[in-house]
């Protein structure tokens, strides 16, 4: 007899990865200036973000690390197509005329950001991604630097190291998650497909995948193009519900703690950049109070600075020694549990409640302990279907 888990019950599922969301994208959409409605933003935000940073680094077998110059890209660009003219001209008046009194709805101006991310990723992809090795990940880091460089110093065009403030507050709960939903649908889609099925034979085995007729130069450039375009527009979302930008909030610490989330949740799964994107919005949070000092067991706690991020490297070193592969690792039963039919149907089959009823069955009779060899009476000797 097979032994029934609680991932074989799709209406934990339904309850686990569709409800509970809903509940929280409900309360954030109904409290949108609390601090916790903010957190919920950052979660969205950062899930959009290691998603698209895993198509590069975990099916593409690539590393990237400049995913915070994209996002300050797309903030920009988007920017300049939803302040006013006045705040245009207050802050920004070198830009030309037209864009000055340019003003487009929200969707448009993420999407325009994105674009042109992607026109930077081609610039700075096409002569790099036909080298092997790590390449990528030193001109990415090369073009942080750069991107940063132009922001701080073009006050006609960015108001300089002041930054631009008054960004209207359109990024919210609402349109983050409809976004990331979007976003993950797509790439799951996408690795699922013939095209996808390319990417993770490049990244298993590049010579292989050649002789196979990939063209590994084409396959890396319109990956790193896609995501530098989900990064953009994330970087457009990320501006917008700060309503302040400056390039300080896109420097290296932005791309390593993005990267430090792919890691934790796993690079090998988009499903892995939910609980990835969870923690890295929550836990300093959480910690954050060390290092002003807190009562433990009655005793006051000397100010610890920095001690969130001494925490957070300590969590990622034991995930690397331990889980290498991440808390998902390859597994993909988050994504497909949002986007698979059986999910949301299962509320009106008998047969997904008694697999509850075998789940808790098999947990307390502690048939899970059981070592993977079958034994005789567990082995299912129904004949396969032809």
């Amino acid at each position: 007899m097979r032994t029934t888990t609680f991932k074989d019950c799709n209406i934990l599922r339904l309850l686990v990865f569709v409800i509970l969301p809903l509940c929280a994208i409900v309360y954030g959409a109904s409290h949108p200036s609390g601090y916790y409605a903010g957190l919920i933003n950052l979660a969205g935000i950062y899930i959009i973000l290691v998603a698209s940073l895993n198509l590069v680094n975990g099916f593409s077998g690539m590393f990237s690390m400049g995913h915070a110059a994209f996002m300050a890209i797309g903030a920009y660009i988007s920017a300049f197509f939803t302040l006013t003219p006045a705040q245009k001209m207050a802050s920004t008046p070198g830009l030309p005329e037209w864009l000055i009194n340019a003003n487009l709805p929200f969707v448009v101006a993420l999407i325009i950001g994105g674009a042109c991310a992607v026109v930077v990723a081609l610039i700075i992809g096409y002569p790099v991604l036909r080298f092997k090795g790590h390449y990528l990940s030193i001109v990415t880091l090369g073009l942080i630097v750069i991107v940063r460089a132009v922001l701080d110093n073009e006050g006609e065009y960015t108001n300089g190291a002041r930054g631009i403030t008054g960004l209207p507050p359109k990024s919210n709960t609402v349109v983050i998650f409809i976004i990331m939903a979007i976003v993950l649908y797509f790439l799951f889609r996408l690795i699922r497909s013939q095209y996808g099925r390319g990417l993770i034979a490049m990244r298993d085995d590049d010579v292989a995948a050649q002789t196979l007729g990939i063209n590994l130069a084409s396959k890396k450039l319109s990956a790193f193009c896609i995501s530098a375009f989900i990064t953009g527009m994330a970087g457009g979302l990320f501006g917008h519900m700060q309503s302040v930008i400056s390039g300080k909030f896109y420097y290296f610490d932005l791309s390593f703690r993005v990267v430090q989330t792919s890691i934790i949740g796993g690079m090998f799964s988009l499903s892995g950049a939910v609980p990835g994107g969870i923690i890295m919005a929550y836990l300093p949070e959480v910690l954050a109070p060390l290092e002003t000092g807190v009562k433990l067991f009655g005793h006051q706690l000397p100010e610890m600075y920095g001690a969130s991020n001494l925490i957070m490297a300590i969590i990622l070193i034991l995930i690397i020694i331990f889980r290498r592969q991440g808390l998902m690792g390859e597994h993909e039963f988050i994504v497909e549990s949002m986007f698979s039919k059986d999910t949301y149907t299962s509320l009106f089959k008998k047969e997904e409640y008694l697999n509850i009823g075998r789940a808790f069955r098999d947990l307390f009779t502690g048939k899970w302990r059981k070592s993977k060899k079958a034994l005789p009476e567990d082995i299912d000797n129904t004949p396969p279907v032809v």
